[in-house]
């Protein structure tokens, strides 16, 4: 029988979340270490034994395993990253690093990605203690450094350095999804992630000749290099129709009674009769490549040898290779590729009990919310712990009013979170972990 999160929960993941948004984790400017001890001794309150870890100076992270009721069971991991991108607190209404409550929300960086999801494990961990309740199995709690830089201080080097952490670990839940999308004005998607897109971060450099800015050159390596990224940056990739894309269109499609051709020659002319829910998954319908960096010269009147540039690119499974071939045959000869950031793509049936829990958790908490698979645009921690063959999704159970632009918040200004958001993110995880 599901025991509810308590009322303590539910207020205190509110001050617990504004904690850690105080801990200024920027990365690169700064680092986990002040946080994760925080982290360790919250759960050590309550008599939750963890270890400390820092790959680097300061580059922390914290693992703690929950004693399950079957542990013949394979054991759940539920990670959660401390560091957060950095904020120009000139840009915003608050202090970016001050925790403030307002009008409902509490307001900070960390406040969606991720330390609202940090507070909620930390929050349901300690009333499990308190309360002397165990989960359905054995969980692994990760409280993780260095996400936003791509784990190399963090998940990557704790699965090649510190696999023994996470053994007997079958499945893992983390961020990247189980959050509201509302389809009307009573009716929520609840997207789950079970895959996400492949990262392939690269940098370009064209190689001219050097000379006089006032002389005719046709061998300008800024010229290059400008031409080669805006054929990349104004190239429109095929649609490719992976199953978790197709099936949470299809549920849409289902709860608002249209009638869609998957197999129709003008997809994107069919998907736009689902109208925002179309809005919200074209940044999964293909892959993608978009130009971020730019570096070249030193003085207005030379003309440099060497010019480079940054591309975030990123494809669907099963697509990696097409994006490769697209990139290659829009650089001008003058113009090679290495690559910054090579990572996998991801996807994973959306079937077992794991996800009937994640489905039934939702459900429980609002009655009016329809939970579907979902591929993630971007890329989480996820990635490195497939390599050690656990099953990974993305939820973290967090409902959101019908009026906040949820995506822009990600990495942006006045990044905030309901309250009630937190104090249902409790409630969902209490039921998760005792039903999966």
């Amino acid at each position: 029988m599901t025991t509810l999160a308590s009322k303590d929960a539910e207020r205190e993941v509110v001050e617990i979340c504004a904690e850690l948004i105080r801990f200024d984790t920027s990365n690169p400017t700064s680092d986990e270490r002040a946080c994760a001890r925080w982290v360790e001794a919250t759960l050590a309150e309550v008599g939750i034994t963890s270890e400390f870890v820092e790959s680097a100076p300061g580059r922390a992270s914290v693992i703690a395993r929950i004693e399950g009721a079957d542990r013949s069971r394979g054991a759940l991991l539920v990670h959660g990253h401390l560091d957060v991108v950095p904020a120009d607190a000139a840009e915003w209404q608050v202090p970016p690093f001050s925790g403030e409550i307002r009008d409902g929300y509490l307001w900070g960086r960390g406040a969606i990605d991720m330390k609202d999801t940090v507070a909620v494990m930390l929050a349901t961990a300690r009333h499990f203690a308190r309360t002397g309740t165990k989960p359905a199995r054995d969980l692994v709690l990760a409280f993780l450094a260095d996400e936003e830089a791509g784990g190399r201080f963090g998940a990557h080097w704790l699965v090649e350095h510190r696999p023994d952490l996470f053994e007997g670990v079958t499945e893992a839940i983390g961020e990247g999804g189980g959050f509201s999308y509302a389809l009307d004005d009573t009716r929520r998607l609840y997207p789950i992630e079970n895959a996400q897109r492949g990262m392939a971060w690269m940098e370009l450099t064209a190689n001219g000749r050097a000379g006089h800015g006032s002389s005719p050159n046709d061998e300008n390596a800024v010229t290059d290099l400008a031409e080669s990224l805006t054929r990349i940056g104004r190239h429109t990739f095929p649609v490719r129709l992976i199953e978790p894309v197709r099936a949470l269109l299809q549920k849409a499609a289902d709860l608002q009674n249209v009638d869609i051709d998957f197999e129709a020659e003008d997809l994107d002319a069919e998907l736009a009769k689902l109208g925002h829910v179309a809005d919200f998954m074209q940044v999964v319908l293909r892959n993608s490549a978009n130009p971020t960096m730019f570096t070249a010269g030193y003085q207005t009147n030379v003309i440099p040898g060497k010019a480079t540039a940054r591309v975030d690119g990123r494809f669907l499974p099963g697509h990696e290779q097409e994006l490769i071939d697209a990139v290659d045959e829009l650089l001008l000869p003058s113009v090679s590729r290495e690559w910054v950031n090579h990572d996998i793509a991801m996807e994973t049936t959306f079937d077992g009990p794991l996800v009937d829990a994640m489905c039934d958790a939702v459900r429980a908490e609002d009655p009016d919310g329809h939970p579907v698979p979902y591929c993630n645009p971007g890329g989480t921690d996820a990635k490195a712990f497939t390599k050690l063959g656990i099953r990974c999704f993305g939820f973290k159970g967090l409902k959101l009013p019908a009026d906040l632009d949820y995506g822009r918040l990600f990495h942006g200004v006045d990044e905030r979170v309901p309250l009630e958001g937190l104090r249902f993110g409790v409630r969902v995880m209490t039921r998760l972990w005792q039903g999966c």
